[in-house]
């Protein structure tokens, strides 16, 4: 079984991940961002590295789902394959951070991955304001993301509201600006029950 935690940056992602691998005994699949090459790069340069950034994730993704498609373990995933080309990929375009030819030849490649594989038993999406991501952003201090921009954040947030609405999949929403999973047991409890709800029914 496949579990997907999406959302924007600092919404609280790894944070249910862990939560959630360690409640209900799931195997975590956490997004690599500490040893990515270009992430450094990005933030400092987005129009130069925006190209290259956005195929890394797209390989390391696609092989995180071929993975998961061949294990016979549930896995609790730390972002999902369909944020990268429906929500930064597409906002970095509109931006003029990313060429049309570079976005037409990655959304192509994405195009072909995503017919060889699944969606996820269920995706948790966990939405948050764009102050409540600043405030968690802050508070993790990682060097690379102090120089993110609003307008970037803001951009994102609104795809990510456009791809939630279309999604056809199984879905649960989250509102991580009233829900404090990770700092109020009684909220992860209720994210649970909301899990559980999604996953086998009121009835397990």
């Amino acid at each position: 079984m496949h579990i997907a935690i999406a959302g924007n940056i600092g919404s609280g992602k790894t944070t249910l991940t862990k939560m959630l691998s360690a409640h209900y005994g799931w195997i975590p699949k956490y997004e690599s961002v500490d040893f990515n090459p270009y992430l450094s790069d990005f933030y400092e340069d987005m129009q130069r590295w925006s190209f290259n950034l956005q195929v890394y994730f797209l390989n390391r993704r696609f092989r995180d789902v071929v993975d998961i498609s061949r294990s016979s373990d549930v896995i609790v995933q730390d972002r999902t394959i369909y944020e990268d080309a429906r929500i930064f990929a597409p906002n970095l375009h509109e931006m003029g951070l990313m060429s049309t030819r570079d976005f037409e030849n990655y959304t192509d490649l994405f195009e072909l991955m995503m017919s060889l594989v699944g969606e996820p038993d269920l995706l948790v999406y966990l939405r948050s304001s764009i102050p409540n991501l600043i405030s968690q952003i802050q508070k993790r201090g990682r060097d690379y993301e102090k120089s993110i921009r609003i307008d970037y954040l803001t951009g994102l947030n609104e795809k990510y509201e456009a791809w939630i609405e279309g999604y056809k999949g199984n879905l649960l929403i989250v509102d991580a600006d009233k829900i404090k999973f990770g700092n109020r047991p009684e909220d992860f409890e209720h994210v649970t029950n909301m899990i559980d709800a999604k996953l086998y029914g009121l009835f397990k």
